[in-house]
């Protein structure tokens, strides 16, 4: 099969492998959590199609085409047979996970409740769960069980049933966001946007090759982990070996030790994931590691820090790791996942900007000595529209000006799941005023923050956790940067704004291990003082908290809303039972 035509489904390609390579390799799961030698398991392209026929008949008993179906299960092979049974059912898959995910409760529940499914998909291990999730609703879904074991209400399927035709513009799957700055919504991401995307991401990073396996462990209720473990092998037939989150982060040389002695290996995963590697590896893991097959390591779904760029690729060089294969990269769910990625053949390139012209709204590289803010670049947009917008005025910016990052191309949604209003402001804009060789519209707004430096696109924030004051600019993950590196007793920080007396003041929030009054005192004096050198900038106050005390998103980022929100409340508190301010 040559290129999939932009208005045929990718989802068609499944039928076509299992006919010219129904004994292929298409999704092998890896499960550490019942072995951890780890023990494989999953389904050949043959196996799948034949397999999400019956599943997809199944389905049919309960729901009708168009229905919702969400998936609250763990990763592992079933994840993806619960997909392409829907698929072929003619449904609307919700890739979501199971109800014993811990944090996340309160999300899954705003989640399920929006897309309201007719029918819910688990394994055995999650079903009573799942079923007790579900009974607490207003509408009770059919639950359907897929396991190694046959089901009491499995009938024999028919040889003869077809899947369902699936047009191009209908709704391939809901997204829903990690919610970061809001409540979750769904990404209403067709068929079309789908193709597009993975045809994208080919084009843009995996160089004409005819073959290659993906490496992940990501989720797959993630837009990243599906499109990489899910959508990627269904171009040309290839495969995806995946594993559970909760693996990777017990053990992260595990996922060296899959890539390792591969001929031609893709992976990604967000920025904290190279950081933690880099932290947390140590020489005996790098033992016997042979990473020269692996092409392409990609970096995003976060913003992307220069310094972890450089600890990776320094740990693992004695491993055959080639720097040019580590790419940042820029992308939201509702561009399906994929927007721009660094160029190949290179290393990631870095810049350092002058950090009070950036807090100025200009971004120029600092002189060469003088301190400035690091950014790596996420190249240019994969055959899409990128354009960088004054947000107030609808108006592109000049090059070197920070504006809104807004995108226009095949792969961007066409709205949120039944929330008309929010996403004629997210989907809908136009630009106030021509600009050459763009279009008027219909623009995707980001909500990021970015400029254009010779050409290439950097990340510099988010719009809503921008913190403004007496006129500058300060962007919280550089004071998050500038705080873990005053103390190695700080970890993960959160830097945010809040109203004091009618003016913005900024309160950083950090975890240390475990509570250590004896330092508090001493480690928030470190804290304001590098604060205050680098940014010029007075902490209103410092909090101190256990491991895992900030509130993250679903895909594991800073949820900077969710901590000003339980600072407000006065909700922090360390294990032992009291608040640490300093």
């Amino acid at each position: 099969m040559g290129s999939l035509p932009a208005d045929q489904p990718l989802v068609d390609r499944l039928a076509g492998w299992a006919v010219t390579r129904p004994d292929a390799p298409a999704y092998t799961f890896i499960d550490y959590l019942a072995d951890p030698a780890g023990v494989s398991r999953g389904y050949t392209w043959g196996r799948l199609h034949g397999e999400a026929a019956a599943l997809a008949q199944r389905l049919r008993r309960f729901a009708e085409p168009g229905d919702r179906v969400a998936i609250l299960a763990p990763s592992g092979p079933e994840y993806v047979l619960a997909l392409f049974a829907a698929w072929y059912a003619g449904m609307i898959p919700v890739p979501l996970f199971a109800p014993d995910r811990p944090g996340y409760a309160a999300r899954l529940a705003a989640s399920y409740t929006d897309c309201a499914p007719r029918c819910v998909v688990t394994v055995p291990s999650a079903a009573a769960a799942v079923r007790d999730f579900v009974s607490e609703g207003k509408h009770r879904p059919a639950v359907v069980v897929v396991g190694p074991e046959p089901q009491p209400e499995t009938d024999e399927p028919d040889p003869d049933w077809r899947p369902a035709p699936v047009a191009a513009d209908g709704v391939a799957y809901l997204q829903y966001t990690s919610g970061s700055t809001r409540a979750p919504a769904g990404v209403e991401i067709s068929h079309r946007n789908l193709t597009a995307n993975v045809g994208q991401m080919f084009g843009a990073l995996f160089g004409g090759r005819a073959r290659l396996t993906a490496v992940s462990w990501l989720p797959l209720f993630h837009d990243m982990g599906l499109l990489a473990t899910v959508a990627t092998p269904l171009w040309r037939g290839t495969d995806a070996v995946f594993f559970d989150p909760a693996a990777f982060l017990m053990q992260p040389v595990r996922w060296l030790r899959q890539l390792s002695g591969r001929a031609a290996a893709c992976t990604g995963a967000p920025n904290f994931a190279y950081d933690f590697c880099a932290r947390r590896l140590c020489v005996s893991d790098l033992s016997g590691l042979d990473l020269r097959g692996v092409f392409l390591w990609l970096n995003g779904a976060e913003p992307v820090q220069a310094g972890t760029l450089e600890r990776f690729a320094g740990l693992l060089a004695g491993a055959g790791l080639e720097t040019s294969a580590i790419r940042p990269a820029y992308g939201l769910a509702e561009a399906t996942v994929f927007v721009a990625a660094a160029r190949t053949g290179r290393p990631a390139r870095t810049t350092r900007f002058d950090s009070g012209r950036l807090a100025e709204g200009v971004a120029v590289p600092a002189p060469d000595g003088a301190a400035g803010s690091v950014l790596a670049s996420c190249g240019r947009p994969a055959s899409q529209r990128l354009a960088i917008v004054d947000p107030a005025r609808r108006t592109v910016v000049p090059a070197g000006q920070v504006g809104e990052i807004w995108v226009h191309g095949p792969n961007v949604a066409r709205r949120y799941w039944g929330q008309p209003e929010l996403s004629a402001r997210v989907f809908d804009a136009v630009l106030a005023g021509p600009a050459p060789g763009l279009p008027a519209g219909p623009w995707l707004r980001t909500g990021d923050l970015g400029v254009s430096h010779d050409g290439d696109l950097y990340v510099t924030g988010r719009l809503k956790d921008l913190i403004v004051l007496s006129g500058r600019n300060h962007y919280p993950q550089d004071l998050e940067e500038t705080v873990a590196l005053a103390t190695p007793a700080v970890g993960r920080v959160a830097a945010f704004a809040v109203p004091v007396e009618n003016q913005e003041r900024v309160v950083v929030v950090c975890e240390v291990s475990g509570p250590r009054d004896w330092l508090a005192a001493e480690v928030a004096r470190q804290t304001r003082v590098a604060v205050w050198q680098r940014h010029e900038l007075v902490l209103h106050d410092v909090v101190f908290i256990g491991p895992g005390g900030i509130p993250r998103t679903t895909s594991g980022k800073v949820s900077r809303t969710g901590c000003r929100t339980r600072y407000l409340a006065g909700g922090f508190r360390l294990a032992a039972g009291r608040r640490a301010n300093a």
